[in-house]
Protein backbone atom coordinates (compact mmCIF):
# COMPACT_ATOMS: atom_id res chain seq x y z
CA UNK A 1 0.00 0.00 0.00
CA UNK A 2 1.44 3.34 -0.99
CA UNK A 3 1.66 6.36 1.29
CA UNK A 4 -1.33 8.34 -0.10
CA UNK A 5 -3.61 5.30 0.35
CA UNK A 6 -2.38 4.87 3.91
CA UNK A 7 -3.13 8.52 4.63
CA UNK A 8 -6.61 8.20 3.15
CA UNK A 9 -7.29 5.15 5.29
CA UNK A 10 -6.15 7.06 8.40
CA UNK A 11 -8.60 9.85 7.55
CA UNK A 12 -11.40 7.32 7.13
CA UNK A 13 -10.62 5.84 10.54
CA UNK A 14 -10.26 9.08 12.46
CA UNK A 15 -12.26 11.65 10.52
CA UNK A 16 -15.77 12.84 11.21
CA UNK A 17 -17.34 10.44 8.71
CA UNK A 18 -15.91 7.48 10.62
CA UNK A 19 -17.97 8.53 13.64
CA UNK A 20 -21.23 9.46 11.92
CA UNK A 21 -23.19 6.31 12.81
CA UNK A 22 -22.05 6.57 16.44
CA UNK A 23 -23.20 10.20 16.49
CA UNK A 24 -26.60 9.20 15.12
CA UNK A 25 -27.04 6.76 18.00
CA UNK A 26 -25.41 8.98 20.64
CA UNK A 27 -27.96 11.79 20.42
CA UNK A 28 -31.02 9.68 21.34
CA UNK A 29 -29.06 7.67 23.92
CA UNK A 30 -27.90 10.80 25.76
CA UNK A 31 -31.38 12.32 25.53
CA UNK A 32 -32.98 9.13 26.85
CA UNK A 33 -30.56 8.80 29.79
CA UNK A 34 -31.03 12.46 30.69
CA UNK A 35 -34.81 12.02 30.48
CA UNK A 36 -34.68 9.04 32.86
CA UNK A 37 -32.53 10.87 35.41
CA UNK A 38 -34.61 14.03 35.12
CA UNK A 39 -37.75 11.98 35.76
CA UNK A 40 -36.28 10.11 38.73
CA UNK A 41 -34.49 13.03 40.37
CA UNK A 42 -36.52 16.11 39.40
CA UNK A 43 -40.09 15.00 38.73
CA UNK A 44 -41.00 11.96 40.82
CA UNK A 45 -41.56 11.99 44.55
CA UNK A 46 -38.29 11.01 46.24
CA UNK A 47 -40.24 9.22 48.97
CA UNK A 48 -41.46 6.75 46.35
CA UNK A 49 -38.73 6.43 43.74
CA UNK A 50 -35.94 6.11 46.36
CA UNK A 51 -38.15 4.84 49.20
CA UNK A 52 -37.23 7.47 51.78
CA UNK A 53 -38.08 6.29 55.32
CA UNK A 54 -39.40 3.01 53.92
CA UNK A 55 -40.01 0.42 56.64
CA UNK A 56 -37.64 -2.45 55.89
CA UNK A 57 -37.76 -3.79 59.43
CA UNK A 58 -35.63 -3.15 62.53
CA UNK A 59 -32.03 -2.20 61.97
CA UNK A 60 -32.52 -0.70 58.48
CA UNK A 61 -31.82 3.00 58.03
CA UNK A 62 -33.66 4.42 55.01
CA UNK A 63 -33.07 8.12 55.57
CA UNK A 64 -32.05 10.11 52.44
CA UNK A 65 -28.29 9.60 52.81
CA UNK A 66 -28.07 6.29 54.64
CA UNK A 67 -25.97 3.54 52.99
CA UNK A 68 -29.16 1.80 51.80
CA UNK A 69 -30.66 4.90 50.19
CA UNK A 70 -27.31 6.05 48.81
CA UNK A 71 -26.99 2.73 47.02
CA UNK A 72 -30.33 3.40 45.34
CA UNK A 73 -28.85 6.56 43.86
CA UNK A 74 -25.96 4.80 42.11
CA UNK A 75 -28.13 1.79 41.24
CA UNK A 76 -30.17 4.23 39.12
CA UNK A 77 -27.13 4.38 36.84
CA UNK A 78 -27.32 0.63 36.20
CA UNK A 79 -31.09 0.77 35.65
CA UNK A 80 -30.62 3.57 33.10
CA UNK A 81 -27.87 1.60 31.33
CA UNK A 82 -30.11 -1.46 31.20
CA UNK A 83 -32.92 0.67 29.80
CA UNK A 84 -30.55 1.82 27.04
CA UNK A 85 -29.23 -1.65 26.28
CA UNK A 86 -32.56 -3.34 25.52
CA UNK A 87 -33.69 -1.02 22.67
CA UNK A 88 -30.09 -0.57 21.49
CA UNK A 89 -29.70 -4.32 20.94
CA UNK A 90 -33.12 -4.60 19.28
CA UNK A 91 -32.46 -1.67 16.92
CA UNK A 92 -29.06 -3.03 15.91
CA UNK A 93 -30.60 -6.46 15.31
CA UNK A 94 -33.34 -5.01 13.09
CA UNK A 95 -30.99 -2.75 11.11
CA UNK A 96 -28.54 -5.61 10.68
CA UNK A 97 -31.31 -7.68 9.08
CA UNK A 98 -32.96 -4.98 6.98
CA UNK A 99 -30.18 -2.60 5.90
CA UNK A 100 -27.50 -4.30 3.85
CA UNK A 101 -25.05 -1.38 4.09
CA UNK A 102 -25.57 -0.85 7.83
CA UNK A 103 -22.32 -0.27 9.72
CA UNK A 104 -22.49 -1.31 13.34
CA UNK A 105 -21.37 1.39 15.81
CA UNK A 106 -17.99 0.66 17.35
CA UNK A 107 -18.79 0.23 21.03
CA UNK A 108 -15.96 2.36 22.46
CA UNK A 109 -16.69 5.19 20.03
CA UNK A 110 -20.37 4.97 20.89
CA UNK A 111 -19.58 5.07 24.58
CA UNK A 112 -17.16 8.01 24.19
CA UNK A 113 -19.69 10.19 22.40
CA UNK A 114 -22.30 9.45 25.08
CA UNK A 115 -19.94 9.73 28.04
CA UNK A 116 -18.69 13.28 27.38
CA UNK A 117 -22.06 15.09 27.64
CA UNK A 118 -23.33 12.80 30.41
CA UNK A 119 -20.19 13.41 32.45
CA UNK A 120 -21.32 17.03 32.65
CA UNK A 121 -25.09 16.69 32.59
CA UNK A 122 -25.64 14.02 35.24
CA UNK A 123 -23.76 15.67 38.13
CA UNK A 124 -25.24 19.04 37.21
CA UNK A 125 -28.72 17.55 37.34
CA UNK A 126 -28.59 15.48 40.52
CA UNK A 127 -26.76 18.20 42.47
CA UNK A 128 -29.28 20.94 41.68
CA UNK A 129 -32.82 19.56 41.45
CA UNK A 130 -35.49 18.51 43.94
CA UNK A 131 -34.97 18.05 47.65
CA UNK A 132 -32.56 16.92 48.89
CA UNK A 133 -29.94 17.57 46.23
CA UNK A 134 -27.10 15.06 46.09
CA UNK A 135 -23.72 16.03 47.55
CA UNK A 136 -20.64 15.68 45.29
CA UNK A 137 -19.67 12.20 46.51
CA UNK A 138 -23.09 10.74 45.71
CA UNK A 139 -23.23 12.59 42.39
CA UNK A 140 -19.81 11.16 41.48
CA UNK A 141 -20.95 7.63 42.35
CA UNK A 142 -24.09 8.00 40.23
CA UNK A 143 -22.13 9.32 37.26
CA UNK A 144 -19.31 6.76 37.37
CA UNK A 145 -21.68 3.81 37.72
CA UNK A 146 -23.91 5.12 34.92
CA UNK A 147 -20.94 5.47 32.56
CA UNK A 148 -19.59 2.01 33.42
CA UNK A 149 -23.04 0.56 32.86
CA UNK A 150 -23.37 2.41 29.56
CA UNK A 151 -20.09 0.89 28.33
CA UNK A 152 -21.51 -2.58 28.98
CA UNK A 153 -24.84 -1.58 27.44
CA UNK A 154 -23.44 -0.78 23.99
CA UNK A 155 -21.07 -3.76 23.74
CA UNK A 156 -23.67 -6.28 22.44
CA UNK A 157 -24.66 -4.08 19.49
CA UNK A 158 -22.19 -5.64 17.04
CA UNK A 159 -23.28 -9.20 17.80
CA UNK A 160 -26.95 -8.22 17.62
CA UNK A 161 -26.44 -6.84 14.12
CA UNK A 162 -23.99 -9.37 12.72
CA UNK A 163 -24.25 -12.60 14.73
CA UNK A 164 -27.57 -12.73 16.61
CA UNK A 165 -27.36 -16.50 17.21
CA UNK A 166 -24.00 -16.00 18.91
CA UNK A 167 -25.61 -13.30 21.04
CA UNK A 168 -28.34 -15.74 22.09
CA UNK A 169 -25.68 -18.34 22.89
CA UNK A 170 -23.81 -15.82 25.03
CA UNK A 171 -27.03 -14.74 26.75
CA UNK A 172 -27.79 -18.31 27.84
CA UNK A 173 -24.20 -18.83 28.95
CA UNK A 174 -24.13 -15.45 30.66
CA UNK A 175 -27.28 -16.26 32.60
CA UNK A 176 -25.46 -19.13 34.30
CA UNK A 177 -22.77 -16.68 35.42
CA UNK A 178 -25.35 -14.11 36.51
CA UNK A 179 -26.86 -16.68 38.88
CA UNK A 180 -23.44 -17.22 40.42
CA UNK A 181 -22.69 -13.49 40.62
CA UNK A 182 -25.92 -12.66 42.42
CA UNK A 183 -26.11 -15.55 44.87
CA UNK A 184 -22.43 -15.94 45.78
CA UNK A 185 -22.69 -12.40 47.09
CA UNK A 186 -25.15 -13.64 49.66
CA UNK A 187 -22.41 -15.78 51.22
CA UNK A 188 -21.50 -12.82 53.39
CA UNK A 189 -24.94 -13.04 55.04
CA UNK A 190 -24.64 -16.71 55.99
CA UNK A 191 -23.11 -16.10 59.48
CA UNK A 192 -25.99 -13.72 60.28
CA UNK A 193 -28.58 -16.18 58.97
CA UNK A 194 -27.07 -18.99 61.03
CA UNK A 195 -27.09 -16.79 64.13
CA UNK A 196 -30.82 -16.12 63.68
CA UNK A 197 -31.67 -19.67 62.65
CA UNK A 198 -32.62 -18.73 59.08
CA UNK A 199 -31.44 -22.01 57.58
CA UNK A 200 -33.85 -21.78 54.65
CA UNK A 201 -31.89 -18.79 53.31
CA UNK A 202 -28.63 -20.74 53.60
CA UNK A 203 -30.12 -23.73 51.77
CA UNK A 204 -31.54 -21.46 49.07
CA UNK A 205 -28.13 -19.92 48.35
CA UNK A 206 -26.45 -23.32 48.25
CA UNK A 207 -29.10 -24.79 45.96
CA UNK A 208 -29.09 -21.86 43.54
CA UNK A 209 -25.27 -21.72 43.34
CA UNK A 210 -25.20 -25.48 42.73
CA UNK A 211 -27.86 -24.98 40.07
CA UNK A 212 -25.71 -22.29 38.40
CA UNK A 213 -22.71 -24.63 38.34
CA UNK A 214 -24.93 -27.40 36.98
CA UNK A 215 -26.20 -25.14 34.21
CA UNK A 216 -22.59 -24.26 33.27
CA UNK A 217 -21.77 -27.95 33.02
CA UNK A 218 -24.86 -28.68 30.91
CA UNK A 219 -24.03 -25.83 28.51
CA UNK A 220 -20.41 -27.01 28.32
CA UNK A 221 -21.52 -30.56 27.44
CA UNK A 222 -23.86 -29.14 24.82
CA UNK A 223 -20.92 -27.33 23.19
CA UNK A 224 -18.95 -30.57 23.11
CA UNK A 225 -21.87 -32.59 21.76
CA UNK A 226 -22.67 -30.10 18.99
CA UNK A 227 -18.97 -29.35 18.33
CA UNK A 228 -19.72 -25.66 18.85
CA UNK A 229 -16.97 -23.11 19.37
CA UNK A 230 -17.31 -21.97 23.01
CA UNK A 231 -17.16 -18.24 23.77
CA UNK A 232 -13.92 -16.69 24.90
CA UNK A 233 -13.32 -15.79 28.52
CA UNK A 234 -13.85 -12.04 28.08
CA UNK A 235 -17.06 -12.39 26.06
CA UNK A 236 -18.55 -14.87 28.53
CA UNK A 237 -17.62 -12.77 31.55
CA UNK A 238 -19.03 -9.59 30.01
CA UNK A 239 -22.26 -11.43 29.16
CA UNK A 240 -22.64 -12.47 32.79
CA UNK A 241 -21.99 -8.93 34.03
CA UNK A 242 -24.50 -7.47 31.57
CA UNK A 243 -27.27 -9.84 32.60
CA UNK A 244 -26.58 -9.58 36.34
CA UNK A 245 -26.01 -5.84 36.57
CA UNK A 246 -27.96 -4.30 33.67
CA UNK A 247 -30.74 -6.56 32.46
CA UNK A 248 -31.93 -7.80 35.86
CA UNK A 249 -31.91 -4.35 37.55
CA UNK A 250 -34.03 -2.80 34.79
CA UNK A 251 -36.31 -5.86 34.85
CA UNK A 252 -36.68 -5.45 38.63
CA UNK A 253 -37.38 -1.74 38.21
CA UNK A 254 -40.18 -2.29 35.69
CA UNK A 255 -41.77 -5.53 36.83
CA UNK A 256 -40.65 -6.57 40.34
CA UNK A 257 -41.46 -3.55 42.50
CA UNK A 258 -44.26 -5.61 44.01
CA UNK A 259 -44.08 -9.02 45.69
CA UNK A 260 -47.36 -9.94 43.99
CA UNK A 261 -46.12 -9.19 40.42
CA UNK A 262 -49.11 -6.82 40.01
CA UNK A 263 -47.50 -4.29 37.68
CA UNK A 264 -50.81 -3.66 35.88
CA UNK A 265 -52.58 -2.59 39.06
CA UNK A 266 -53.48 1.13 39.27
CA UNK A 267 -51.60 1.48 42.56
CA UNK A 268 -48.36 -0.09 41.27
CA UNK A 269 -45.35 2.24 41.33
CA UNK A 270 -41.75 1.66 40.38
CA UNK A 271 -38.77 2.40 42.58
CA UNK A 272 -35.01 2.00 42.35
CA UNK A 273 -33.74 -1.11 44.10
CA UNK A 274 -31.02 -0.88 46.71
CA UNK A 275 -27.71 -2.56 45.91
CA UNK A 276 -28.15 -5.54 48.25
CA UNK A 277 -30.42 -7.22 45.70
CA UNK A 278 -27.51 -7.44 43.26
CA UNK A 279 -24.28 -6.95 45.23
CA UNK A 280 -22.84 -8.23 48.50
CA UNK A 281 -23.29 -5.96 51.50
CA UNK A 282 -19.57 -6.25 52.26
CA UNK A 283 -17.16 -4.73 49.73
CA UNK A 284 -14.45 -7.34 50.37
CA UNK A 285 -16.96 -10.15 49.89
CA UNK A 286 -18.05 -8.61 46.58
CA UNK A 287 -14.46 -8.33 45.37
CA UNK A 288 -13.97 -11.95 46.41
CA UNK A 289 -17.05 -12.97 44.41
CA UNK A 290 -15.71 -11.25 41.29
CA UNK A 291 -12.35 -12.98 41.80
CA UNK A 292 -13.97 -16.41 42.17
CA UNK A 293 -16.11 -15.86 39.08
CA UNK A 294 -13.09 -14.71 37.05
CA UNK A 295 -11.13 -17.83 38.05
CA UNK A 296 -14.16 -20.03 37.31
CA UNK A 297 -14.58 -18.49 33.86
CA UNK A 298 -10.85 -18.87 33.17
CA UNK A 299 -10.83 -22.54 34.16
CA UNK A 300 -14.08 -23.53 32.43
CA UNK A 301 -13.15 -21.65 29.26
CA UNK A 302 -9.80 -23.46 29.13
CA UNK A 303 -11.54 -26.82 29.62
CA UNK A 304 -14.17 -26.05 26.97
CA UNK A 305 -11.54 -25.06 24.42
CA UNK A 306 -9.54 -28.23 25.03
CA UNK A 307 -12.65 -30.35 24.62
CA UNK A 308 -13.59 -28.45 21.48
CA UNK A 309 -10.15 -29.08 19.96
CA UNK A 310 -10.41 -32.76 20.89
CA UNK A 311 -13.86 -33.11 19.29
CA UNK A 312 -12.74 -31.23 16.17
CA UNK A 313 -9.67 -33.46 15.85
CA UNK A 314 -11.82 -36.54 16.38
CA UNK A 315 -14.20 -35.45 13.63
CA UNK A 316 -11.36 -34.81 11.16
CA UNK A 317 -9.96 -38.28 11.78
Amino acid sequence: MNEPETAKQAVRLTGFKAWNIELVFAVPIVAFVFYLFYTWYAVLDRYFIFLYFHDMGPGFDTTPFSPITSSRYWMSGLVAAGAVMVPYVIINFVLGRLVKAFRVPVWWRQWSLCAVPLLIALPALVMTVNDPVLPPINAAQVTVVALIGLALAVMPGKLAAEKPLTLVQLAVDGFSLAIMLLFLGRAGNIPEWLAYGKMMYVYLVLVVVAGGLGLIMVISMFYVWRRMQPPGMAAWLVAGLIIAYLLLPVFHHVFLCSDTFAWFDPGYFVYISNSSNFFADNTLVQIGVWGVIALLVLGITHLRQRLHRWRTKEQSE
